[in-house]
């Protein structure tokens, strides 16, 4: 596949997505606006703008050298902290359901994690290129991404937030193995963290009922397993070819959040299985045209970096379907490009325009 070819074919795969998402959210949105906005549009107009918004740095971002990244990657990598952390200040971070991830500016609402992803893959990168084969020393190579990776999981996990703190570890984890971090390491790591983690599931009433939901969601139909057997109810309807769009019976105050985390199971039922599918195949397009950017990248800094951005899109939009599907436990999360959320479609935008700069750079165009 040559060059000009990926590169169109992941622009197209983005931009349809991206297409999609903005009319699922009017479908999956239209009624909860008409009650409490008055205003059928009301989501619709916010995702516009927050597309329109997007698109803009998708093309600037496509012709910003990636190479700069690297040297702002510490004052990216700050501010990402700094978001996380000013959070706390009562006058400042938006306490919605229990947690506190925004910021509220105006009408908008800004989520620091969402921009903290692509600054952690962003500093990651740049260390990892820089370190080379000293990434294999614990003390100077290994232990200091570690760190700054658990201090900005564990800030998320006040909010509380544990999947994106998971997010987190997952791109910590990738981007250190494909490094060349020693493997035993990484291993070390991953005993440590994995009853660190456990206890926090053990120990969180809440987040235990979501691991039993799971387990055996029809235990508790009418509580815990509520969300996730409502979404298999919109799958089970759609068939082949769905309900037809805007048909869906289940978002209409069945399916919890709609319009954001489970959007994916209105596209199942009023898009069917044709819809689905095309949806997976989007995804595992712009997963491939990633890989082959990173192994033609001219540098292992566009390496790094182009794994990151897909390790940042195609991690999230598995771990969306997989919950929805009742393959994963249940955890709020968007559906990149499709879900309704600003911050997190202009950050998928912008990492599509990253892909685009590395790949415009890369050292050879071969099939």
């Amino acid at each position: 596949m040559t060059k000009s070819m990926t590169n169109t074919l992941l622009l197209f795969s983005g931009l349809f997505l991206l297409s999609i998402g903005v009319v699922m959210v009017y479908s999956t949105s239209s009624i909860i606006a008409l009650k409490l906005y008055s205003d059928e549009y009301y989501f619709l107009k916010k995702e516009l703008l927050f597309a329109a918004l997007g698109v803009l740095l998708l093309i600037a971002m496509a012709r910003f050298p990636y190479q700069y990244l690297s040297k702002l990657a510490y004052p990216i990598l700050a501010l990402s902290v700094s978001g996380l952390a000013i959070l706390f200040i009562p006058e400042i971070g938006v306490s919605v359901g229990g947690a506190t991830r925004w910021i509220r500016l105006g009408s908008l609402s800004i989520q620091p994690s969402e921009c903290a992803k692509l600054g952690l893959i962003i500093y990651l990168s740049y260390f990892l290129s820089k370190k080379k084969e000293g990434i294999k020393n614990f003390s100077t190579g290994f232990l200091p991404p570690l760190i700054i990776t658990g201090l900005m999981s564990l800030l998320v996990l006040c909010q509380p937030d544990f999947g994106t703190a998971f997010l987190f570890m997952l791109f910590f984890f990738i981007l250190m193995f494909v490094g060349g971090a020693r493997l035993f390491h990484l291993i070390l790591s991953l005993i440590l963290l994995v009853p660190a983690g456990c206890v926090l599931i053990l120990n969180s009433p809440y987040r235990l009922k979501r691991l039993t939901a799971f387990i055996d969601p029809w235990s508790d139909p009418a509580n815990s397993g509520f969300h996730i057997i409502q979404s298999y109810l919109a799958f089970g309807s759609g068939g082949p070819f769905g309900q037809g769009l805007g048909n869906g019976r289940q978002k209409l105050f069945y399916l919890p959040e709609a319009h954001t985390d489970f959007i994916f199971s209105v596209v199942g039922e009023e898009l069917g299985l044709l819809g689905v599918m095309t949806v997976i195949i989007l995804f595992f397009i712009i997963i491939y045209c990633g890989i082959k950017i990173s192994f033609r990248a001219r540098d292992l800094l566009g390496t790094f970096m182009a794994l990151g951005m897909v390790s940042f899109i195609g991690m999230q939009a598995l771990l969306n379907m997989g919950v929805v599907m009742g393959l994963l436990p249940t955890k709020g999360s968007t559906l990149p490009f499709i879900s309704y959320g600003g911050t997190s479609l202009i950050m998928n935008l912008v990492a599509v325009g990253i892909l685009l700069n590395i790949s415009s750079q890369s050292r050879r165009d071969e099939r």
